[in-house]
């Protein structure tokens, strides 16, 4: 029995895609061969390219097609920007008020980042999304305990700059130690409840993608993912 999809099913779908760089930059959408593949007409295909355009992820040039956008840098930059202040603040207050049985659901799903960080070695099998669950799963709980989950979901809804920079650090850099090592500091800091070094930690782990693809990011293999200005 054929699967019969919907106009948000298409959507996730593709926007899960281009998240996760299945689909690249730059690469074209056509709405021929969208219709076949879910099997629907051009109506809803035209539908979801709309809506992937309303929302930063492709550009529609009349009579040309639909192209991916590629990724701003300065537009990440200012998330991370973002994030390092709103994340310091959740974590410190975390730090000082959690209770213990929050302190012990932060402890399994840093826990949990161990067991799947075993597996990097094997590219292949190595999960990259459930290790990136996990990642969030800790962040997450900070949020959840200081009663700030609106923002929470702001900061971390399916970004079209954002979502994919973090990808293609996990995909260029292999970057599971450097994230570990930081989840421990941090673990450490819950631990002995202490904030020292706090701020300069968050902004090491959270621009550590910047920092561990360092120049590669000018390099040949990376720069068709980027805006021509970056």
């Amino acid at each position: 029995m054929k699967t019969q999809y919907s106009v948000d099913q298409i959507y996730n779908i593709l926007e899960d895609e281009i998240v996760e760089l299945k689909i690249k930059p730059n690469d074209v959408l056509g709405e021929n061969s969208l219709a076949a593949r879910f099997d629907v007409s051009r109506t809803p295909i035209r539908s979801v390219l709309q809506r992937l355009q309303d929302n930063g992820f492709v550009k529609i040039i009349m009579g040309k097609g639909t192209f991916v956008m590629p990724i701003s840098m300065e537009t990440a930059s200012e998330i991370i920007y973002l994030r390092v202040a709103v994340e310091s603040m959740i974590f410190r207050d975390f730090i000082r008020n959690a209770s213990p049985t929050e302190r012990e659901s932060v402890r399994y799903a840093f826990e949990q980042m161990e067991e799947i960080a075993k597996g990097k070695d094997d590219l292949e099998t190595f999960d990259i999304n459930l290790f990136l669950k996990k990642d969030l799963e800790m962040h997450r709980l900070w949020f959840q305990s200081a009663n700030k989950m609106y923002i929470w979901n702001l900061v971390t809804k399916p970004h079209p700059d954002y979502s994919r920079f973090i990808r293609l650090d996990i995909v260029g850099a292999k970057n599971v130690p450097d994230v570990m090592e930081d989840h421990r500091k941090m673990m450490e800091m819950i631990d002995n409840k202490s904030t020292d070094g706090l701020e300069e930690l968050m902004t090491r782990h959270l621009y550590g993608g910047v920092r561990r693809l360092g120049s590669k990011l000018f390099s040949d293999e990376y720069r068709s993912y980027f805006q021509p200005q970056f």
